[in-house]
């Protein structure tokens, strides 16, 4: 099979004179699990999630109209958005509109204006989801988690006190009982206005 050559490329005749295998004859230990094969995805397995420079999004992001990048808040030195894959409603992203990698990167006044928007976005998510706790960090460098790890964030995690189940458990999956666009506009609507910069204009 051809690296990065999806399943369905291939046909009857790329097969032919291939000698079928029994599993039967294996040496293995029968279990309950079904077997999803996805050799496509062999290709996101061994290059990773991780965006070339010209294509970060967050370097993307403030070009956009705050709706289309799901911005609530823009700052001098850095910007909020919400997460595309949130663990929560309201999973908030504070990024430095400069690419740097790590917090030692950052400079003292994205440090500052980073900090100072950590806690807007506490109390305006306080206000309009009545959560009642938070979880607050950052993965520093893709060994460490990060998603994106070319480019500073902060993640910001409402939390309510049963908005845990078995589903992260046992199925993989998260609940989000609300949809993105609800929720920027609900927290954009509910951050001071005397913080914000001006957005790009839709046709822009």
């Amino acid at each position: 099979m051809e690296p990065g050559r999806a399943d369905a490329a291939y046909g009857a005749a790329d097969f032919a004179g291939v000698e079928i295998e029994s599993s039967n004859d294996f040496a293995a230990v029968p279990d309950a699990f079904q077997r999803l094969w996805t050799p496509h995805r062999l290709v996101y397995i061994e290059n990773g999630q991780q965006p070339q420079k010209h294509e970060c999004p967050f370097c993307i992001a403030p070009s956009m109209t705050d709706e289309k990048a799901l911005i609530v808040a823009r700052g001098e030195h850095c910007y909020v958005l919400l997460n595309l894959f949130p663990y929560n409603s309201g999973h908030l992203l504070v990024c430095p509109y400069r690419h740097v990698a790590t917090y030692d990167e950052a400079t003292a006044e994205e440090v500052a204006e980073m900090a100072s928007l950590t806690q807007t976005a506490m109390r305006v998510l306080t206000a309009v989801s009545n959560c009642d706790g938070f979880n607050i960090g950052m993965n520093q460098g893709r060994i460490a988690g990060a998603g994106i790890a070319e480019h500073l964030h902060q993640h910001i995690v409402p939390r309510w006190a049963l908005d845990s189940n078995f589903f992260p458990i046992i199925a993989g999956t998260k609940a989000i009982p609300k949809l993105l666009g609800e929720v920027r506009a609900d927290v954009a609507a509910g951050w001071p206005a005397s913080t914000q910069r001006e957005a790009p204009s839709a046709s822009s």
